[in-house]
Formats: structure tokens, sequence, C-alpha cells
């Protein structure tokens, strides 16, 4: 009994100091700035097939402008909407961008106050009670059919130490954290498009002639015009030695992988005659025309403010490239890597079967393809970076005076009958400010 006793005593003395441990230990709870920690932004949005709008807001601080870019899918195909509906023509980054941004989770908070913003980069670009014009995100919509939101981010500064990590946060609340994604959808609409506009390849090139001459808008003339053909012979180039040293190659490289920046549209009338290879002066052509820094002369011929450049290819495909005004207007066709300002250009094709027999070429091959660039090229006017302009046009070895042309007479038409769109040669006097704008 004496046993029994004892260890019922010990029995009570424990649970007494159990439950005073209970009664005075402090609770434990999770802070609140570590209760969202680990969970997904936007659990409901598992299917990146939803997505049918793709938002990007970036910011330049050296303007102090957001810089936007919408892309939307319309009527079965998706199209940049911020650009004029201009096609994407690389569908797998869409999907690859929605893939990213499915189920991206709070992976560690940062910090929970507004403060700490600008360090980490997650100032919505949009903000305007803010004045900083440093420490602003990229802020990244997606939205279904309907419009609805599926997931809002403003994506910040990449995380230091951390790689592969970067700042995030929701817009309209404070809290930042820090995420694991590759995701970082451009705001840019190079990174949208084709990377090569013109469809070419350097070794089909057989013949380039660079065309300088300066138009004269108050007289009606060409003032100066130069000729320089290009011809590819062997495993060189016949008349290179006339171009400034080391011009070459960075002229065949820009052909064969040029970049838009931006793009305008023509009007509807203008580009269906292009489509059909002629251009018909009316009143809705000249202006639209001029207003690019492109000319019709009485004849029909169609000049450019900056000269223009022709490219033959092995199967007769002849590429006429004609440079416009220079592209002042709006964010990202601001004169690009400091090179010189940004230019407008047109870009015409047709087709001789007498050059695919001439190169050894498939003729029926090039036909084809020049129905189909046509059908492309009708529709626009494009907006090239500045650098690729003066590769596009390095003039002659000698020093030329500015504008990039070379003094000579004025040349008259090479010949009385109006020639198609996609013809180029030896540019006639450009009409009158009274004739291109009646």
């Amino acid at each position: 009994m004496r046993e029994t006793a004892k260890t019922a005593i010990w029995l009570g003395v424990a649970a007494l100091l159990a439950t005073l441990a209970a009664v005075t230990e402090p609770e434990r709870v999770t802070p609140e700035i570590l209760s969202d920690q680990g969970e997904p932004f936007y659990p409901g949005f598992r299917d990146p097939e939803q997505a049918r709008v793709i938002e990007v807001i970036d910011y330049d601080e050296a303007t102090a402008t957001a810089r936007p870019l919408k892309i939307e899918f319309r009527r079965g195909r998706w199209v940049v909407a911020s650009h004029h509906n201009y096609p994407v023509e690389l569908g797998d980054r869409l999907a690859r961008h929605a893939a990213g941004l499915v189920d991206l989770r709070k992976d560690m908070v940062r910090s929970d106050s507004a403060d700490d913003h600008a360090q980490f980069g997650v100032i919505d670009p949009l903000e305007t009670r803010v004045t900083s014009l440093a420490g602003r995100g990229k802020r990244i919509t997606l939205r279904d059919a309907r419009g609805d939101v599926l997931a809002d981010y403003i994506f910040g500064k990449p995380v230091e130490g951390k790689p592969g990590y970067r700042y995030v946060r929701v817009p309209g609340r404070k809290r930042t954290y820090m995420v694991r994604t590759e995701a970082d959808p451009s705001a840019r609409l190079a990174d949208w498009v084709e990377p090569n506009l013109l469809r070419l390849s350097a070794s089909a090139l057989r013949r380039i002639v660079l065309q300088m001459y300066a138009i004269d808008e108050t007289f009606g003339r060409v003032t100066r015009s130069e000729t320089l053909p290009l011809v590819r012979e062997g495993g060189g180039w016949s008349g290179a030695e006339k171009l400034p040293p080391g011009s070459l190659q960075p002229l065949l490289d820009t052909l064969e992988r040029l970049r838009i920046v931006d793009v305008r549209p023509k009007p509807p009338s203008v580009a269906q005659d292009l489509r059909q290879g002629q251009v018909r002066l009316s009143l809705e052509s000249a202006l639209s025309f001029r207003q690019y820094g492109f000319f019709l002369t009485p004849q029909g011929r169609l000049l450019a403010k900056e000269g223009e450049l022709s490219v033959e290819t092995d199967d007769g495909l002849v590429y006429v490239l004609r440079f416009g005004e220079v592209a002042t207007s709006g964010g990202e066709i601001k004169s690009a890597g400091g090179r010189g300002e940004n230019r407008f250009l047109m870009v015409t094709v047709s087709h001789d079967p007498a050059r695919a027999s001439k190169y050894g070429g498939d003729g029926a091959s090039g036909e084809r393809r020049a129905k189909e660039l046509n059908q492309r090229f009708a529709d626009w006017y494009y907006v090239i970076s500045g650098a690729d302009f003066e590769r596009l046009r390095p003039g002659r070895k000698e020093s030329a005076p500015a504008g990039g042309a070379v003094p000579g007479p004025a040349q008259p038409p090479a010949s009385p009958k109006p020639p198609s769109a996609g013809e180029s040669a030896a540019p006639p006097p450009a009409p009158s400010q009274q004739q291109s704008q009646p």
C-alpha cells in the first residue's frame, strides 16, 4: 500500500506540473508576416490554356514613361493588340510565358512595408502617387477570354545572391516576396515577332544594289544620286571594295536578321494595290506615303526620303527596301541602341523568272514566295533601329556628304512607263509638293 501511495503522489505532482506548464507557457503562433509564405499566388489559375490576354507594362527610367504591350487571342490567332493588331509569329513563346506564370508561389516573404518597394524594384509602373522614377517594376497581367484576371504581378529586381529568384508583389498590396521563377515576358515588340523580317538567307543572295539619292521636296527633283551594285562572284562580292572597310559583312548579316521595333498600318486601299504589285496615284496613297517619308511620281514610281536598297536572290526574288522618315514618336521607337535615329521602312517583293534561270534557282518556288511575302509586307510600314538603318546604307568608301549620298547630276527617269511597286531603278525626278499632296 505504501508504494501505491507514493506512485499516486508522484503522478499527481506530474499532472500538476503539466497543468502549470500549459497555463504559463506562451502560446506558439505563426507571425502574421509569414502567414501566407509558401502558398500559391493564384490557386485557381492552373491551366495556361485559359490565358487569352497577356499584358506587359515595363518602365523606361530614361524617358520616364511606361511602355505597354498587349498580346491577345482574336479570331483564331494571336495578335499584338497594342501595336495595331500585328500578328504574333512566336506562338511557342506565348505558351512558355503563360506556363511559367501558372502556380507561382510566395516562396519567402521579404518585406511588409511599402517603403521597401523602390529598393526591391516593385513599384507599380502605372503608379501616379509615387514620384520616384527609379524602382519601378514590370507589371504582368493574364486574363481569360471574358477579360477576367487570372493572375496579376509586379516583377521587380533579381534577388542578390539567389540565382533564379526575383522580388514579386501583387498590385495593390504592400507585401513583397522572393519568388523562384524564370518567367520574364518582354514589353518589346521585337521579342514577339519573327527576328528575320525578310525571310532571307545570306547564302541565297546574288546581287545587292545600293541607291543613294536625295529628294528636293520644294522643287521636286533628285539633287544627288548614286548607284552602287554588289555582285556575288565565286566566294566574294565584286564592288565591295567601294564600300567603307568592314561594312559588307554587317550589311549581309542585317539583311538576314533584320528586326522591327514598331509598325504602322497602311490604308486598306494602298495595301490592296501593293498586294497586286502596283501603286496607284491617289489622294489617300500620296498622303499616306508622304507621312512616312515616301513619294509618288506622276509616272507611278515610289521614291524614299533616304534612298533604297534592292536585293536579288537565287530563286528570282527581288526585294526593294525603301528608307523613309525618322521615327520619333512613342516610347521604344525613339532612337534604339544609341546609334542614329530609327527609320520607317517599306518593303516590296517581285519575282523575275529570268533571274531565277540565270542564277540556277527554283523559279516556281520563288514565285510562290514572292506572293506570300507581298501579302505580308503590303499591310505595314515598319520601323527599324537606327543601327540597322546605318548598316543597310553604308555609303561609299570615300567620305560622303551628310545624308549618305555622293553629289552627282540629277538623273532622268529610266523609262516613261509606270513600273510596278517591286521595281527599283535609277530614280526619276521626285514630284513637287503639290503633286505628291494634292
